[in-house]
């Protein structure tokens, strides 16, 4: 079991850096912090291989970039595909 450390990105909406709470944020590479800006800490829960998260399917990957690299970087989802729709052009009116 790892003390799990959640941090936002102020910059990119849905981002997040996992991170051992010993460390914190010592091992997280300089670009990569100034790519995901001030981070915001959000919560300090108790992680372990079985523990179920909303957004990540592989816990023991999660797991084992923390123990290998130091942090665990959580993408945004992908865009649902209704909302290209939104900038698409329309070819009835030829609005985008």
């Amino acid at each position: 079991m790892i003390i799990c450390s959640i941090y936002k990105s102020a910059r990119k909406d849905e981002m997040y850096l996992y991170l051992d709470k010993r460390d914190q944020l010592t091992r997280v590479p300089e670009p990569l912090l100034e790519m995901f800006g001030k981070p915001h800490h959000v919560m300090d829960m108790p992680l372990t291989k079985d523990r179920k998260l909303a957004r990540i399917d592989d816990t023991e990957k999660l797991l084992s970039d923390l123990k290998e690299k130091g942090y665990y970087l959580q993408m945004p989802p992908p865009k649902e595909d209704y909302m290209l729709d939104l900038y698409q052009e329309r070819p009835e009116t030829g609005v985008r």
